[in-house]
């Protein structure tokens, strides 16, 4: 952090449910009975809503008054600049944390959980009453910090996306997907597939988790500050032409996987973003391994 600049305080959250029911039906009556149709009620999603607010007046007001401020949106990362001098705190589910990450280049993030024992609690490791003490440390540089591994897909044209919890590689509605994998050791198998997917430490407990689980994959995964991937591939298709050997492996420091696309269009994109994707076309080869950064996650000392 700058010795002369002070920080920026950069909020992060995400619409609640509330605004997006305001958003799609217009009237709090209309939201209600769409609500009741479907068993569920109105009073529960505002009182989440107003925790959420809450959460943002409480750290807005905990912010020193001599440090700057900024406010994103989760939908508006891909069009916002992060600063060095930026400490950033992710106000809302774990997941919001693993959405911002590859927009930041080593900034402190401060995961705080505004609905207490709703949430995991993987990544939103704070609740609002510590907010004004852990943003003290930050600035001191005594905070805890984890530093954890990301996960990176490189196009042979330069174009770059990271992950904190996995990068996904395929067809972009995951239709079948056709492409030749080249493991580390340079094995290789052109495959039909619904995709390839490659975690993190961090994402081992989410959409890996459920493929390692439903495969009984025995090989452990790594940890989340562990510098290594794990990589499945997602029902891959025997045919004449198409192969399912290689479906899964761990790549370590300095491995890479990669796939040249055989298929007319492909995708890639990282932790559930769909929209802010790289596009791959006939030819064009996929490089996927350990990310140049990481994320630098504050958690209780």
């Amino acid at each position: 952090m700058s010795a002369t600049l002070a920080p920026r305080v950069v909020v992060v959250s995400r619409r609640s449910e509330l605004d997006e029911l305001l958003a799609r039906h217009g009237t709090r009556a209309a939201a209600e009975h769409f609500l009741r149709r479907r068993g569920r009620d109105l009073d529960e999603v505002t009182a989440r809503h107003e925790a959420l607010q809450a959460a943002l007046t409480t750290v807005d007001a905990a912010v020193p008054a001599d440090w700057r401020r900024g406010r994103v949106d989760r939908e508006d990362l891909p069009r916002f600049l992060f600063t060095p001098e930026d400490v950033v705190v992710a106000v809302g589910q774990d997941g919001l944390v693993a959405n911002l990450a590859k927009y930041l280049a080593g900034q402190p993030v401060i995961g705080m959980d505004p609905e207490p024992g709703r949430n995991p609690g993987v990544l939103i490791r704070f609740q609002a009453d510590s907010i004004g003490t852990v943003l003290r440390a930050v600035s001191r540089r005594t905070a805890a910090t984890q530093r954890l591994t990301m996960v990176a897909a490189r196009l042979d044209d330069g174009q770059e996306l990271a992950g904190l919890n996995e990068v996904y590689a395929g067809h972009g509605t995951h239709q079948s997907a056709r492409y030749r994998l080249i493991e580390a050791g340079g094995r290789q198998e052109r495959q039909s597939s619904s995709g390839v997917l490659i975690g993190t430490g961090t994402g081992a407990t989410g959409w890996s988790a459920s493929i390692a689980a439903e495969r009984g994959w025995s090989e452990a995964p790594p940890a989340p500050e562990e510098p290594s991937l794990s990589w499945f591939v997602r029902e891959a298709w025997p045919s004449p032409a198409t192969g399912n050997s290689l479906t899964g492996g761990i790549l370590k420091a300095g491995e890479e996987l990669r796939l040249v696309c055989e298929s007319e269009r492909l995708v890639v994109f990282a932790d559930g973003l769909e929209s802010d994707h790289l596009t791959v076309t006939w030819g064009q080869q996929i490089t996927i391994g350990l990310a140049d950064r990481h994320l630098h996650l504050v958690v209780p000392g």
